[in-house]
């Protein structure tokens, strides 16, 4: 992981307390409320209807609990590219079964980019529905809402809301990056509108490698943290004295902290530090090494809470060795990864190339001792 710096943030106190009942409201000072029919419910495809989640239980109570956490892949059907949603419910069944905590669609991991709004309410749901009928309806879904503007974002938030997301996954808006006020202030008030309008709660994400080189310091993450309806962090900096300094101020804040079920969630964004991240007091990892091999990452985190560190420190060098390869390869590597071990996967959308033989030969291989691993457990 390359070093990032922790930059200064606004002065002020971040030392009030946690208040978690939260209620969307739209009385931020930005303009963001009144979103017209259109924006407010996108037209679906035709796999998809919005008033089958009446029926089923896909809003509940679903808590953020320690443990690992899942940027899922998105499958396409060779030839036409279509979203093959009979491969996104099974592969999130299998995930589920290896004993993962959470699930998060519309990540880097899920080409979100390359999703339109209703492809992105189509995975979601695809998702919750496979997971409800494969008896996992309490496990949790966060959804990538991160758009350029407030507006947009908010509306990524209710459409992740309607297709049964739980939380929305946002990150800081940066193509204007050198428009914006100093100091963090801009992106605070963007947090801020779009937390109050949201139906889910929010996760904070940090991946300066996505936004212009944008990277959050602890002070202003803290900060953010005490808006009741901002209730995470995934921090890919890789940073983990920010995750120190993060989740020690939370802690700190929390009226009554649990650490089974923290006030505020503080996750690494990668499987390559999980060991260190926990180290650093937070709470597993938002990783997409496990779609490859999630029992590996539960293992490795299961081993060093157990006070096992040797065994958990041994297992983290093969799940950081084969997220070597998945950084490397980004999403066309690991889908190769997957075909080659797994038998699924598929390409991305274009235009991400189609991996060469050769390619795919490299990538597979490195994951061998990884997927020798998982096979193990």
């Amino acid at each position: 992981m390359s070093p990032h710096n922790d930059a200064p943030s606004p002065t002020g106190s971040f030392t009030t307390g946690f208040n978690r009942s939260f209620r969307p409201t739209t009385s931020s000072n930005l303009m963001t409320a009144h979103l017209g029919v259109d924006e407010a419910h996108s037209p679906l495809s035709s796999s998809y209807s919005s008033s089958s989640l009446d029926d089923s239980p896909f809003h509940m109570t679903r808590p953020l609990v320690p443990g690992v956490y899942v940027p899922t892949m998105c499958f396409f059907e060779e030839g036409t590219e279509d979203i093959d949603t009979a491969t996104v419910a099974r592969h999130a069944v299998r995930l589920a079964r290896a004993g993962v905590t959470g699930l998060a669609t519309q990540g880097s991991n899920g080409e979100a980019v390359h999703l339109t709004h209703s492809e992105r309410q189509l995975v979601t749901a695809t998702t919750r529905k496979a997971l409800n009928d494969a008896g996992f309806s309490r496990m949790p879904i966060v959804v990538g809402c991160g758009a350029q503007s407030t507006r947009e974002t908010i509306q990524y938030c209710r459409e992740a809301w309607e297709a049964g997301g739980d939380y929305a996954l946002v990150l800081p808006p940066a193509y204007y990056a050198p428009l914006l006020a100093p100091a963090c202030e801009s992106v605070i008030e963007f947090f801020h509108a779009v937390a109050d309008a949201s139906p889910i709660p929010i996760i904070i994400y940090n991946y300066p490698g996505a936004v212009n080189g944008m990277d959050l310091s602890s002070d202003v993450i803290v900060k953010l943290a005490q808006h009741t309806n901002i209730v995470g962090v995934k921090l890919t900096c890789g940073n983990t004295g920010k995750m120190n300094r993060v989740a020690a101020a939370t802690r700190k804040l929390s009226k009554h902290h649990d650490s089974s079920n923290p006030d505020f969630l503080v996750l690494a964004g990668s499987a390559d530090f999980s060991i260190q991240a926990l180290v650093a007091g937070g709470h597993g990892i938002l990783a997409g090494l496990a779609n490859i091999a999630p029992k590996a990452c539960i293992k490795t985190i299961e081993l060093y809470n157990q006070g096992k560190v040797a065994e958990a420190q041994e297992m983290q060098d093969i799940v950081a060795q084969g997220d070597w390869t998945a950084i490397q390869g980004g999403v066309v590597g690991v889908k190769a990864g997957m075909q080659g071990w797994m038998g699924y996967g598929g390409v991305g959308r274009s235009p991400l190339p189609r991996p060469t033989s050769e390619q795919s030969r490299k990538w597979k291989e490195g994951f061998r001792e990884l997927v020798m691993l998982e096979k193990s457990l």
